[in-house]
């Protein structure tokens, strides 16, 4: 009889506390929706506290010391000064590592170098074309005729220099052209067989540059 009567009492309670829980929280979504409805503007005086996660991130962040100087806030910095400040801390700023760092190797080396002998060849040829057909205007004696009798009279020795100096990029632009045309088609694309292929066209550059500067001296 006591073990039924305490059965039925805990069954009250429970049902007692629920109903208790479910009030409460109908209370608080009709007084929020009051707010909402009635005061819009007092939902910005409430403070919600921050949560603990976002408490221990801010603990956590990272902070990375910035190489600056330290001003006095009641002092107004002049124009040049500011520069000058400016100036002091990018010299203070890591350098990313450019072509000191890498190993000279005959790939890398041979590409610059087509390029470079492509812009003086193309840019030579225009600079002369110009020069050619301004001559007239300004005097100039620059004809295939004038320039092969000056060109005779210099020392042998010297002749020799320039023209190994004006045949070195031609010939070395044509071979390794011709290597760039070989990869075209796309064959010797290996490592050695670049490396093999970068060293014939330097080879047939040397001797192709001394075989036209000594042609004729």
């Amino acid at each position: 009889m006591n073990v039924q009567r305490f059965t039925q009492l805990s069954a009250r309670r429970s049902k007692f506390q629920k109903t208790s829980s479910t009030f409460v929280y109908q209370a608080k979504r009709t007084n929020l929706h009051y707010l909402v409805l009635q005061k819009p503007t007092s939902l910005t005086s409430i403070r919600y506290p921050a949560p603990a996660i976002i408490t221990h991130c801010k603990s956590l962040t990272q902070s990375r010391p910035a190489a600056t100087e330290s001003i006095p806030p009641s002092y107004k910095v002049p124009l040049h000064d500011g520069n000058a400040i400016l100036n002091r801390q990018r010299l203070n700023r890591p350098v990313s590592p450019h072509l000191t760092i890498y190993q000279p190797q005959i790939p890398w080396l041979l590409s610059g170098l087509n390029r470079i002998t492509g812009s003086v060849l193309s840019g030579g040829f225009y600079v002369f074309g110009f020069a050619y057909l301004v001559a007239p205007l300004l005097g100039w004696h620059i004809e295939s005729a004038a320039l092969a009798e000056s060109f005779a009279e210099l020392p042998t020795l010297v002749k020799g220099g320039l023209k190994f100096l004006v045949a070195l990029p031609f010939t070395f632009h044509s071979f390794n052209g011709v290597r760039h045309l070989v990869w075209d088609t796309g064959r010797e694309f290996a490592n050695k067989s670049v490396v093999r292929t970068g060293w014939v066209v330097v080879g047939l550059t040397m001797v192709s540059s001394l075989g036209l500067a000594v042609y004729g001296t």
